[in-house]
């Protein structure tokens, strides 16, 4: 069977976006097959675009990490596909709205090649990850100690459609996101597993940012990971609304009002090249 795609990426968090209309064969060991950078089509994600489950949206997407696991949600995957869409013309006056397992993601495209994406609201509760509290009842807290790799770290635990754990370091050159990064991931009061970010925080409306992904290892950006870290800086009182996000690929900006409002992640994203291939 072959199946189109167009390989795409954000800051160089890059994916192949695969058109799948019809039934989609695509399962773990697949996924894990094409994202071999050395044997496959190479990627930290794939997109999986099927036909819209609703009517008032252009597209049902479905997210593949390159250890082929699904997961709920991408960021900078969102961008792409958004993106995309709009050069086949089915974003009306630059806006889209697409389907995703975690909900509803609404798009614009940019005069300046950025494109915007509304990824929803800000879920501090743990159940909503899941992570298991350290407290009693599931209790929600704006920090958490987690034992880890020998010692002990402060996080905030917050759901972007997906699950993250934002730590503060002093230098993202110097954070320790080798050994901490997969060792947060995988840790026991995340059952699911979870997205580690390493937080460095320049003032009030800068960070830069580091992501170990979950199943994907650290990447040169993490659209859902910026968002997370701006939400966690803003509610330890140490961000602004409009946050610029530097990542080892470049800029993202993120804009959160606060607890209520949705959270909007704004960068480029680029094609690459397209291809198709046979599975």
């Amino acid at each position: 069977m072959r199946i189109e795609f167009t390989k795409m990426h954000g800051l160089g968090n890059d994916f192949a976006v695969f058109d799948a209309p019809g039934a989609a064969p695509f399962d773990g060991p697949l996924v894990r097959r094409l994202a071999d950078r050395h044997t496959g089509i190479g990627f930290d994600q794939a997109l999986v675009l099927e036909r819209p489950r609703r009517a008032d949206t252009a597209v049902f997407y479905r997210i593949f990490n390159a250890d082929g696991v699904e997961v709920e949600q991408c960021g900078n995957g969102a961008r792409c596909i958004a993106a995309l869409l709009a050069a086949r013309g089915l974003a009306r006056a630059g806006a889209v709205t697409m389907d995703s397992p975690a909900g509803l993601i609404r798009a614009r495209t940019l005069e300046d090649g950025l494109v915007s994406v509304d990824m929803g609201p800000v879920r501090f509760d743990p159940r909503a990850l899941p992570f298991e509290s350290p407290f009693d009842s599931q209790a929600e807290a704006e920090r958490y100690p987690l034992e880890v790799a020998g010692g002990s770290v402060e996080i905030g635990a917050v759901s972007i459609g997906n699950p993250h754990a934002v730590l503060i370091v002093q230098s993202v050159d110097t954070a320790d996101v080798g050994r901490l990064g997969p060792a947060i991931e995988r840790h026991e009061r995340f059952p699911r597993r979870v997205n580690a970010g390493f937080m460095q925080i320049v003032d009030r409306s800068h960070i830069r940012l580091r992501v170990h992904e979950r199943g994907a290892g650290e990447t040169l950006a993490c659209g859902t990971g910026a968002c997370a870290a701006v939400a966690v800086g803003r509610r330890w009182g140490e961000l602004d609304r409009e946050v610029h996000v530097g990542v080892r690929g470049g800029e993202l900006r993120v804009n959160w009002n606060g607890p209520g409002e949705n959270i909007w992640l704004t960068g480029p994203a680029q094609v690459s090249f397209a291809g198709h291939v046979e599975v």
